[in-house]
């Protein structure tokens, strides 16, 4: 009879079941075979298990073993299959019984990868098996003690973290006196959360600390136009601290998709604070929105719920900048492949940062005007149409530099960032920001006054701006009308809002 054993297959951030089946014949010819599409270091599992088992001290069949991995028509891949087949040979051999007292094997997931002589290695995706087993129904799910905080984090599963073989079978047989691995305070972990940089270190920039703040405020994509040293680079990475706290169920989104990267820190077992990636001007397409013969997450993926900074942005590949347009639009990437079609989550705030030419700053006169006219034209229209604020960052002058530093500080602009995000909650339901609204929508919550409205008409007509731009202004006004606590829009913000959009006036 084969022995069934629970695992997992990660497609993207997501995790199935996986079902491993391990048939045992001491009578047929020395064989040993792994089925159900696997990959090459699942085909190697076999060579794995047997060193492992032996070292540690239990048989391995000296006959015919087959293993199936099930759904036979997924691929598998990865190395988290070697623990579960080395249980599943363990049942089939009757060292481990069913119901012998400990874990019921059968309403347990196992995942992990072994070593040579029985240690247990850690693996990735195990928040997302952990969720997989708690709605799956399982009662338990063991995997390697690094990754036991990881997985805890998830409610409602009992979580027991190994180091070795030994102990897997300890946990089976009852032999081991093992308590779950006590679930983190979450909450508790987000609060202790700080920001790396304050705003109140940054000297001068008030005016783009005003248009950081709304950005925060409305989730509205930013770019900053300024010389090199102008501190683009250190407000963009200070940003995170002024956007609202990580939601417990936002963190443990953005920490599936940093474990099934691969990306988690040792020791780390929860993403408490807004991620900020910084990708390189070389970066490649699937660097940024992903990919892979098995696709896995990008940059943008990995910015979930976060913000993705672009410095240098006319230096990117104009391939790989274009290929930003429909996330951007969508908040999702789906990458497809001829087996299977994978989604992530894309939902980013997009800052860019850009010197006015390839120099770093403006030459006088017609010639610095037409050499950063040709740098901006690196950059297409369709994607500045997508970025909702252009604001100038200017060099700062020696007085503000050697001055104590008096701005803005972080806490003061999350105040201000909190207040407009309660009142957009409360306007249009948890997580939808103003950045989010639809024509529909903004024309049913955005109310403005006739003069505003007059303002508005005549700043499309007279800058020749898109329908894309024209909803993008709205939005802004709207974000900007939320931290004044005001429910219509006055043409006081239609001016900031037009105000934002500089390279339109430019380009």
């Amino acid at each position: 009879m084969p022995a069934r054993v629970r695992s997992f297959l990660l497609q993207g951030v997501d995790a199935s079941l996986c079902e491993i089946e391990v048939d045992v014949d001491d009578t047929a010819m020395e064989k040993q075979i792994i089925v159900g599409l696997p990959d090459t270091a699942v085909r190697e599992s076999l060579e794995r298990v047997r060193s492992s088992m032996s070292n540690a001290g239990y048989p391995f069949p000296r006959g015919k073993a087959v293993v199936n991995l099930a759904p036979a028509d997924v691929r598998k891949e990865g190395p988290l299959y070697d623990l579960p087949i080395a249980v599943g040979v363990l049942i089939a051999q009757g060292v481990a019984r069913d119901g012998a007292g400990g874990l019921d094997p059968r309403r347990t997931l196992f995942a992990g990868e072994l070593a040579l002589d029985g240690r247990v290695r850690p693996i990735r995706g195990a928040i997302a098996a952990a969720v997989l087993a708690r709605d799956s129904g399982l009662e338990s799910i063991v995997v390697p003690s690094a990754n036991a905080g990881e997985a805890a984090v998830v409610e409602g599963i009992n979580v027991f973290g190994v180091r070795t073989l030994t102990e897997v079978l300890g946990l089976l047989s009852g032999h081991l006196d093992a308590d779950p691995v006590q679930a983190p305070d979450v909450r508790a972990m987000l609060q202790r959360a700080q920001a790396p940089v304050d705003f109140g270190e940054v000297r001068g920039q008030e005016a783009v600390k005003r248009a950081i703040v709304i950005a925060a405020a409305g989730g509205h994509n930013l770019l900053m136009l300024g010389p090199a040293g102008s501190g683009k680079t250190m407000m963009a990475k200070a940003l995170p601290g002024v956007m609202p706290a990580l939601t417990p169920d936002e963190a443990i989104e953005i920490t599936r998709i940093y474990s099934a990267a691969g990306e988690l820190a040792p020791g780390k077992s929860l993403v408490t604070t807004r991620p900020v990636r910084t990708p390189h001007h070389t970066a490649s397409s699937p660097a940024i929105v992903g990919g892979g013969v098995v696709p896995r997450a990008g940059e943008i993926s990995l910015a979930h719920k976060g913000v993705l900074f672009l410095d240098e942005l006319p230096e990117f590949s104009r391939d790989v900048l274009e290929t930003l347009r429909q996330p951007m639009e969508d908040h999702v990437v789906t990458i497809a492949r001829a087996h299977a079609s994978v989604r992530f989550p894309a939902s980013f705030m997009l800052v860019a940062a850009m010197n006015p030419t390839p120099r770093g700053d403006i030459a006088p006169g017609e010639v610095g005007k037409r050499e950063m006219e040709r740098y901006l034209g690196r950059i297409s229209g369709p994607l500045l149409d997508r970025i909702d604020i252009h604001i100038e960052a200017p060099a700062v002058p020696w007085k503000q530099l050697s001055a104590e530093p008096t701005g803005t500080s972080t806490a003061q602009m999350r105040e201000q960032v909190n207040s407009a995000r309660t009142i957009q909650t409360s306007r249009q339901g948890a997580g939808v920001a103003n950045a989010r609204l639809s024509g529909k929508q903004l024309d049913a919550r955005a109310a403005m006054t006739d003069e505003a409205r007059s303002l508005l008409g005549d700043a499309i007509t007279g800058l020749g701006l898109s329908a894309r731009a024209y909803d993008k202004i709205r939005r802004i006004s709207r974000t900007i009308a939320d931290l004044a606590a005001q429910e219509i829009i006055a043409p006081d913000h239609i001016a900031e809002a037009v105000g934002y959009r500089l390279l339109d006036r430019r380009v």
